[in-house]
């Protein structure tokens, strides 16, 4: 098929939750076995927060704001089944009117399904920039091969003609029909069936005939490659299409971080691909296989600004040293797989829809900056706090600031699933206060004076309402 060099990925950024469990924790409860850690989302993180800090990470590569013609959600696991999640990100982000938002969902292979139809519309003329993010958490029951699995991660990328770090050179896919590993709209957690027939009858039939169909239109052979990217939903299943082609597993596949972070389904290709890109060089050709009912091959190769990016991203090393193990049973909680007795207090009151609507529009934690004397401040005022000038604000954004922790308290008493709440005030170093929740932290360590950096988490979840907004977390 055609192919475009100049098309490709400008920039990318990974998110890995902070906490960690042991599978040898969870093996211990039900006297079993596993070795390993995998990452898991905290109980204000879903798909959609960890696909907003996976962007936030990108923008540090091409700097914010960045003029987005296109922003797509890809997850089998989206916090809404009917309204766009994607129109919540754009809102994050402050993206223009115009900004196509588009969910990609229904497949493990949406992350890259995602990366071809934003190629697509960036070849066709209907955009110069997509923003692509996959992000999934997803549920599975105590006791089995999945809850050892499963992990919690997101990726981004956006995709352009200027700059690019890896164009791509070709693109190739199949389909098939085969129930092997599904979840229905009546399913809480995924199912699948036998392991043996999934791989002898899907997997091990159609990634390897993609691959080879992928190397036989373009002329190359597996020497050529310097990474295969690969999806496997156990690292030794990727002795089948890799063995069987002829790739060197020690050397040329890559690692899925399936013993650090897990099987993180839609993010699982996206965020090796970000791996290897981290250690490619100029000239590298890297190969994408991503399956789920069919398999997606994409054809990479990298250009001479990767060192830009590699000098700039914050790497999947920098997530995997920062973590903290978290408890088997509070994992439980936090999945409300373990049910507990409920605080004793009135139930929360259901969001008001045209509230969320007027608030949602300060989801970009937005300040203002005094044209007359330039003091920056938050809450937003018509009137400067230090020169007393009226109606002379401009917009603000302090998300991507660094600030200081100069009050904190903990509250024991409060209804958490993370006790105890730590509420914290932060000065920003440019200007601006903001009092919020403290997340992602040790309550011990907490301290005055500590470097805070915020993060995008979910609230509440009252009357079928997800309430999202920011928190603060200590800088690593």
């Amino acid at each position: 098929m055609a192919t475009d060099k100049e098309i490709g990925i400008v920039s990318c950024g990974v998110y890995i939750p902070w906490h960690r469990v042991k599978r040898e924790d969870i093996a211990k409860e039900w006297e079993s076995f596993g070795g390993g850690e995998k990452a898991v989302a905290g109980h204000d993180e879903d798909s959609l927060t960890m696909a907003v800090e996976a962007t936030r990470n990108c923008f540090r590569v091409t700097g914010f704001p960045l003029d987005l013609d296109g922003l797509y959600f890809c997850s089998t696991t989206p916090p809404y089944l009917e309204k766009q999640n994607a129109a919540i990100m754009a809102e994050v982000f402050e993206l223009k009117q115009t900004t196509m938002t588009l969910d990609v969902a229904g497949s493990l292979r949406v992350g890259t399904q995602g990366l071809i139809l934003a190629a697509d519309a960036i070849r066709a003329g209907r955009a110069e920039r997509i923003m692509v993010c996959a992000a999934d958490k997803r549920m599975s029951l105590p006791n089995g091969a999945n809850e050892l699995a499963f992990g919690d991660a997101a990726a981004a990328f956006c995709l352009g003609r200027e700059n690019v770090i890896a164009a791509i050179e070709g693109v190739f896919t199949t389909r098939e029909e085969i129930l092997s590993t599904w979840r229905s709209d009546r399913d809480r957690y995924v199912r699948s069936y036998e392991e043996r027939f999934g791989l002898e009858m899907g997997y091990n039939r159609a990634v390897p005939g993609a691959l080879d169909l992928a190397l036989k239109k373009t002329g190359l052979a597996p020497g050529d490659i310097a990474k295969l990217v690969i999806y496997a939903a156990n690292p030794r299943h990727l002795r089948g299409p890799a063995g069987k082609l002829g790739f060197d597993l020690k050397t040329q596949v890559q690692d899925g971080l399936f013993g650090s972070v897990g099987n993180t389904g839609a993010a699982q290709v996206p965020l090796s691909l970000i791996a290897a890109l981290e250690q490619a060089k100029a000239g590298d050709r890297i190969l994408v296989a991503n399956y789920s009912d069919g398999c997606d091959v994409l054809l990479l190769k990298v250009t001479d600004h990767i060192k830009s990016f590699q000098e700039k991203t914050r790497t999947i090393s920098y997530f995997l040293e920062n973590k903290r193990y978290l408890p088997y049973v509070k994992y439980l909680r936090w999945r409300d797989i373990l049910p507990t007795e409920p605080p004793l207090r009135v139930p929360p009151e259901k969001p008001s829809a045209s509230a969320l609507w007027r608030d949602n529009q300060s989801l970009a934690l937005l300040g203002v900056k005094c044209q007359a004397c330039g003091t920056i401040q938050y809450p937003r005022l018509r009137v400067c706090v230090e020169c007393g000038a009226k109606d002379q604000m401009v917009p603000y954004r302090l998300a991507d600031k660094v600030g200081r922790l100069v009050a904190f308290s903990h509250d024991n008493l409060s209804a958490s699933l993370d006790k105890p709440t730590t509420i914290g005030v932060v000065d920003f170093k440019e200007g601006g206060r903001l009092m919020c929740d403290l997340t992602d932290r040790d309550p011990e360590e907490i301290k005055v004076d500590m470097p805070m950096e915020m993060t995008f988490r979910l609230l509440r979840f009252v009357g079928g309402i997800y309430d999202y907004w920011w928190k603060a977390k200590p800088v690593r």
